[in-house]
């Protein structure tokens, strides 16, 4: 059925499809890298490598979740929108999560999302995403450069009013009763 109206439908990003690619993926991708690192070093060693990531991983992430905390309630404390404070957790949770994962393409994308020192360039980006994501949504557009029509920039449709008779809400009040 097609729309009258003559707008078309924002087409949305396949969003679904990329994260589905990247859960078939990342396993493959991790599998590959452990083989080649084990060929290189060792079992023996690539074990101990990833057990060794993966335990400094987990005391950065609590470390730096702490702090993250702490910071977030000064920014509430404080009345200030702790917007920056907020991407800090979300990423660390994300970290903490890929540093669960065995292998270490995850652990290398972890760090990235957990280290104090790179964590500002992540956030960064995770916040222009949103941001980019949020004005397409509000201006009704997905992704295009074309800014949202102010309120009341209809379409004008010119048209006479004819009136015969006056709508109940201007009807006059009844005469006054002589006595």
């Amino acid at each position: 059925m097609s729309s009258t109206t003559g707008r078309t439908q924002p087409r949305r990003r396949p969003v679904l499809r990329w994260i589905l690619l990247a859960i078939v993926l990342l396993p493959i991708v991790e599998i590959a890298v452990l083989v080649l690192v084990g060929q290189a070093i060792g079992l023996w060693w690539t074990l101990g490598l990833i057990v060794a990531v993966a335990v400094a991983g987990t005391w950065l992430a609590r470390r730096e979740s702490s702090r993250t905390y702490r910071a977030l309630q000064q920014a509430l404390n404080s009345g200030r929108m702790p917007a920056d404070e907020m991407t800090d957790a979300i990423l660390l949770m994300v970290g903490g999560v890929l540093l669960l994962l065995p292998g270490f393409v995850s652990d290398v994308v972890a760090l990235v999302l957990v280290l104090p020192f790179t964590r500002p360039a992540a956030r960064r980006l995770l916040q222009a995403v949103v941001a980019s994501r949020a004005l397409a949504t509000v201006g009704g557009t997905s992704g295009s450069a074309r800014p949202p029509r102010p309120p009341g920039a209809g379409t004008v449709i010119d048209g006479e009013i004819v009136d015969e008779q006056p709508p109940p809400w201007r009807e006059q009040p009844p005469p006054p009763i002589d006595r």
